[in-house]
């Protein structure tokens, strides 16, 4: 199903669906090392209401699909995304970045439209039921 449309960088392709840096897979499997999950869980990826763009990321990590799942395996990781939530994230890429400040992961997300500075907050234009979305509350 992945269908590569846009590279950004020689090891970021855009794919259908969410896509994983190396960095991001690499910082992923060791925290679910140190969890003593790394051969039974994968990350899944999700979207929620909330957040001051009326949308938010989330992530957790699980041991199986739920039924309806898009599955990716990514260097060695497996990422599940709901169908809705694939609607509001699809050809997203999570990154994890490393600096003196800190580290943390990122999402560019393509199907956002605006975005808080809080970085977790989103909103696109519109739902996933076609209806537009609403304004954001304007703290950005």
């Amino acid at each position: 199903m992945a269908t590569a449309v846009q590279t950004l960088e020689p090891e970021v392709t855009f794919l259908d669906g969410v896509t994983l840096t190396e960095n991001a897979a690499s910082k992923l499997s060791g925290i679910l090392e140190e969890k003593g999950q790394v051969e039974t869980h994968g990350l899944r990826v999700f979207v929620q209401g909330g957040g001051c763009g009326g949308m938010q990321y989330g992530m957790t990590f699980e041991s199986t699909a739920r039924p309806g799942d898009q599955v990716y395996q990514q260097h060695g990781m497996k990422v599940y995304v709901d169908p809705t939530s694939l609607f509001y994230i699809n050809g997203a890429v999570i990154d994890y970045k490393d600096s003196l400040m800190g580290g943390g992961f990122s999402i560019e997300n393509p199907q956002a439209v605006s975005s808080c500075g809080c970085g977790s907050s989103f909103r696109t234009k519109e739902t996933h039921t076609g209806e537009a979305a609403a304004d954001s509350c304007g703290y950005h």
